[in-house]
């Protein structure tokens, strides 16, 4: 299993942010704090992805902040990506694996104990549970699982995987987070709270900071 630090997963989604600002809010997110970055971009064409891509991997270089895309395996092969997140109507974990090779990160999308259980048995190196919480970064036909969702579905992973770093997703905010972490989380994804804020690099050291006490709390 590859090693990831799950802490502060930003989300720079085309749709919700303009495409034209993700590889500068990737950057500042990288520079000041965050641990992840996950490029997610539903509807553009394929070369514009690539070059999307490639143009927010150079905006991470230097940070040891990893790029993994939302779906597209082809994208992140082109673009020279360190991995891919992949939900249940996407490419298998187990095919991502072979076109990407041992060394690419790859997640996996949890939302039902049928997923937490693909999770144990895929060739994935993190899981992100969710929607937590209600979020308008994302059309999410599946209620919410709540703290005690969550908390169920993290214990029916770790029973069987207890090294896997599992994050948290939707609606995640200052107030949010921490309650999170304390149901298990070992960190969480965001968008909206950190991207349209106004003062990005804020707005990530307040969560990285929030994240981290939460932790040492929980510890």
């Amino acid at each position: 299993m590859n090693r990831i630090d799950p802490r502060l997963y930003t989300i720079v989604d085309a749709d919700n942010l303009g495409p034209e600002n993700l590889a500068a809010f990737a950057g500042d997110a990288a520079r000041n704090g965050a641990t992840v970055v996950q490029y997610r971009d539903k509807y553009s064409a394929t070369r514009l992805l690539v070059e999307r891509a490639r143009a927010i991997h150079a905006a991470l270089a230097g940070t040891g902040v990893p790029l993994l895309v939302n779906d597209r395996v082809d994208v992140a092969l082109a673009a020279g990506a360190e991995g891919v997140h992949i939900g249940r109507e996407d490419m298998t974990a187990v095919d991502a694996r072979r076109l990407l090779g041992p060394g690419a990160i790859i997640g996996l999308t949890v939302k039902h104990e049928t997923d937490a259980r693909a999770a144990i048995e895929a060739p994935v190196d993190y899981a992100c549970i969710g929607g937590v919480f209600q979020t308008l970064s994302k059309d999410n036909p599946d209620a919410p699982v709540g703290l005690e969702g969550f908390a169920r579905l993290a214990k029916l992973i770790r029973a069987e995987r207890p090294d896997m770093p599992i994050g948290a997703i939707a609606g995640m905010t200052l107030r949010t987070a921490p309650m999170t972490i304390a149901a298990g989380a070992d960190g969480i994804a965001a968008i909206g709270a950190l991207f349209k804020s106004g003062k990005v690099p804020e707005a990530v050291r307040a969560m990285r900071s929030s994240i981290d006490r939460a932790l040492e709390e929980r510890s």
